[in-house]
């Protein structure tokens, strides 16, 4: 059976039980978010995930900001970043991806709570549909991830097993 931190470990042997959960949703793109969020809430009952909380924010942009304060409170283990940012016909999408990705990773190395991109960043609408559905659906993974890191965290922080090589 794997462990956080191993090479392997099964979707089945992630419990969110005990893992408190912030969604932090981009009210743009509003159908697009909303099919993420499905997609992550549903992952998290899946797996007895029953203390998150969701925050709507007017834009990707935002994201960041609400992820930092949700992680400085000390109520938070993990934050899932929701949206879609779609190209349009200026480089608006560039710089809104990517001061949004690069936002959440200061969030990560500055706090240590984990926050997973759950940011479609698409070229199309249809890209971002493909993205957000029942069988593809990248909240899923993202809420995955976010409480993989969240287990996988706590175990360093509680003194981690590690091995010397030699």
């Amino acid at each position: 059976m794997g462990t956080p931190g191993t090479d392997e470990l099964d979707d089945s042997e992630l419990d969110a039980a005990d893992v408190r959960v912030a969604l932090v949703v981009s009210r743009y793109n509003h159908d697009i978010s909303r099919r993420l969020l499905r997609g992550a809430t549903d992952w998290l009952a899946a797996h007895r995930g029953s203390n998150e909380v969701v925050i709507w924010v007017p834009g990707a942009f935002e994201i960041p900001l609400a992820a930092l304060v949700l992680a400085e409170s000390g109520q938070i283990d993990a934050i899932v970043a929701l949206g879609a940012v779609i190209n349009g016909e200026t480089a608006h999408f560039q710089h809104i991806a990517t001061q949004c990705a690069e936002g959440l990773m200061h969030v990560n190395v500055d706090t240590g709570i984990p926050c997973a991109f759950g940011v479609l960043t698409t070229f199309d609408r249809d890209q971002a549909l493909a993205r957000s559905g029942p069988k593809n659906n990248k909240g899923a993974e993202a809420a995955r991830t976010a409480v993989e890191m969240a287990l996988l965290v706590r175990d360093l922080q509680n003194g981690p097993d590690l091995v010397q090589l030699s």
